[in-house]
């Protein structure tokens, strides 16, 4: 890379080198390295069992049995609690939506939400309002029980909650996961919409096609390991990533 198109590229926004983890006896992660720059979509791939879920939960700080360095923004965050990690401006929308069913929908809403810090770059942010204009059927039902929801309203909530604090960063681990297709195309369509806002987003589907075509990155686990990292579309046709997903 020359000097002049590294002056020009995005400053890192998280940067993980030599990351490993376990559960137990269980090495799953075995010195992965992945970064993100400020605004940039990245695909996480790999079949199941391969790591992607324990590296999303040791960037996050879930995983306490890991070693290697992670920055946040600026912050080394290595040793960081979740707590910590959220309060850098990473979002996080788990696999299993992690609503909470005993509050309503606004209560869930509104218990995480942060005003937009000064210069984030946000297009409009992400307020109460725009949320629910963006999922006019959280609006219909702001009264209700997290319970009382869908399989699909409850993701459009736990991606409108995770918005809601404004976030630097958002991690969605397998957002469309058994939902009608209908909704996956909402769902897809909200992540662009999360991308042109300028927010970095970490991505993990099944559906390798929809994550190549929004990602500008894709990072391709084995084992635990990093076997294939690029641009997309350079990619995302390409034999050497069939393979990997075993397709």
């Amino acid at each position: 890379m020359s000097r002049d198109s590294a002056a020009a590229a995005p400053p890192l926004l998280l940067q993980a080198q030599g990351l490993h983890a376990w559960y137990g006896a269980s090495h799953v992660l075995h010195g992965v390295d992945i970064s993100i720059a400020h605004g940039q979509t990245v695909g996480l791939l790999g079949r199941n069992g391969m790591g992607k879920s324990t590296l999303i939960r040791s960037l996050l700080g879930h995983v306490t049995e890991r070693k290697g360095r992670i920055v946040i923004d600026g912050h080394d965050l290595s040793r960081a609690r979740p707590h910590e990690v959220a309060r850098r401006g990473v979002a996080y929308v788990p696999e299993g939506r992690g609503v909470f069913p005993n509050l309503t929908v606004l209560e869930n809403l509104v218990m995480a939400a942060r005003p937009a810090p000064a210069g984030s770059g946000q297009g409009a942010g992400w307020p109460l309002e725009r949320v629910l204009q963006t999922f006019p059927r959280l609006a219909e039902r702001l009264k209700h029980l997290g319970a009382q929801l869908s399989g699909g309203e409850q993701q459009m909530l736990a991606i409108g909650r995770a918005l809601m604090t404004h976030p630097k960063l958002i991690i969605l681990d397998e957002a469309t996961e058994g939902l009608a297709p209908q909704i996956v195309a909402e769902i897809w369509r909200v992540v662009e919409a999360i991308r042109n806002d300028g927010i970095a987003t970490l991505i993990v589907d099944r559906d390798y096609r929809k994550v190549a075509a929004q990602a500008e990155r894709l990072v391709v686990l084995l084992k635990g390991e990093v076997v294939l990292a690029g641009a997309a579309a350079e990619l995302r046709h390409g034999e050497a990533l069939a393979g990997f997903l075993g397709l």
